[in-house]
């Protein structure tokens, strides 16, 4: 089963789902004339009241929710695996996938927010799959969408993590899967019944605590190893252009897999052009879809321009990945340079991250339930979503890792089509809102 998904996985991430992404990064980075350069303000503006503005949550909860789906096992795991198949280069690959992706996440949570709806429950819904029924008026390709958004759900959001936690406890701790794939469980149970307000809520105090404490954990490891940091970047750059040789353990990668791993990988990690992150951004307060949306981009920011590339430069310079360690066994190997508290601090990362991110990705297939089924189906989805995570733990990585890629290949083609015909709709949103009070402040 993991060769057949392996060999899907390789078919659809070919180089025509790569430039369709990389391209839309790049289209809307020029059509919306560098939005990154907004970046300081919308930092600014996700630590702020809400002003007043409709919606289900706060600003900084939205964010959180957000950040908790897109900090994940990607921005450990991942990582060390787009350099274990595709070479150090992967990490350039990655970091500018995430750099020119601010634009996607921007132009994504625009148009969701214009398009979300108030239920007769009296929550906002939105996402890719309202975009694409109310705004291209195609409500197959808005089924579609859904479809594959829940389906996505149970792999980049649940037996992915579930999977990559249960597997560094038992290798650190010696506990069996069955017995930490029950905790994670229980615990993940008591959390997404309460809805989005009772997630928002545990993101809100998560979050924050779980990155700067990876992060810290990253800078101790790159402090003590202060003197190759130069020759690491080097190694980067250059074989993220010309490959990398066979070497030790390692069997060598092309420039083709260099720009593939790091490309999925980094979509995988900061899900810009994907459509899930959007989702949460349309249950936000916010006066205009422009205000949540810059605050929507800083998580691309805040997820790979940062996380991914701090964990990417660990990995490449510890030089583990040469001796042919994947996963979480080389970042594991490479936090063992601080003596004691190193694999401690990784644990307690990937632990924080993974149930961050189950916590995040359960309210994504929940709207994407709601929409195919309506309202009745989210209490049943709950129950197969909590369920679904005790089977991640027991299940063996590259069969959970290649079905992820393949529903995250699936959902985001009709994204990445939406936002590429409803480009002129981002424009003239964020002239309105964005531009022009520019101009008048100019003014």
């Amino acid at each position: 089963m993991a060769k057949i998904l392996g060999t899907i996985s390789d078919i659809v991430w070919g180089w025509p789902l790569i430039i369709l992404l990389c391209g839309t990064h790049l289209f809307l980075t020029f059509r919306l004339k560098w939005i990154q350069g907004y970046l300081g303000k919308a930092i600014r503006l996700s630590f702020t009241r809400d002003g007043g503005g409709r919606g289900d949550v706060g600003h900084f909860g939205a964010l959180m929710t957000a950040l908790a789906a897109t900090i994940g096992t990607g921005n450990i795991v991942g990582v060390a695996t787009a350099i274990a198949m595709g070479g150090p280069g992967a990490v350039l690959w990655m970091w500018l996938t995430g750099v020119f992706g601010i634009a996607t996440k921007y132009a994504e949570a625009v148009l969701s927010i214009k398009y979300r709806i108030k239920t007769h429950k009296g929550h906002f819904a939105g996402g890719p799959m309202y975009v694409m029924a109310l705004g291209l008026k195609s409500k197959p390709m808005a089924i579609c969408f859904a479809v594959f958004t829940v389906i996505a759900s149970f792999g980049i959001g649940n037996m992915v993590q579930a999977n990559s936690i249960s597997s560094l406890v038992q290798a650190t701790f010696h506990i069996d899967p069955w017995i930490s794939g029950s905790v994670m469980t229980l615990i993940t149970a008591l959390v997404i019944l309460g809805g989005i307000q009772s997630i928002a809520k545990v993101c809100g105090k998560l979050v924050p605590f779980m990155a700067i404490s990876y992060c810290g954990g990253c800078l101790i490891i790159l402090s003590m190893h202060w003197q190759s940091l130069p020759q690491t970047l080097v190694h980067i750059f250059s074989t993220a252009f010309n490959g990398q040789a066979a070497i030790g353990g390692f069997v060598g990668a092309g420039i083709r897999d260099a720009i593939r791993y790091g490309v999925a990988r980094g979509l995988f990690s900061n899900e810009s052009g994907l459509g899930s992150a959007p989702i949460v951004a349309a249950a936000a307060k916010t006066k205009n879809p422009v205000e949540q949306a810059l605050v929507s981009m800083t998580g691309t920011f805040w997820d790979t321009v940062v996380v991914c590339a701090m964990t990417g430069l660990v990995l490449v310079n510890s030089g583990e990945w040469v001796n042919g360690l994947n996963g979480a066994a080389l970042t594991k190997a490479a936090f063992e340079d601080i003596p004691v508290i190193g694999p401690l601090i990784l644990s307690t990362g990937l632990l924080t991250f993974v149930f961050s991110t189950i916590l995040g990705w359960s309210y994504y297939g929940e709207r994407a339930i709601e929409y195919l089924f309506g309202h009745a189906a989210v209490p049943p989805y709950r129950w197969v979503w909590v369920a679904a995570v005790m089977v991640g733990s027991v299940v063996t990585l590259p069969a959970v890792w290649a079905f992820a890629d393949i529903a995250n290949a699936f959902m985001a083609l009709p994204n990445l089509v939406s936002l590429i015909l409803l480009n002129g709709v981002i424009v003239n949103e964020t002239r309105k809102y964005l531009w022009k009070s520019r101009s008048t402040d100019n003014g």
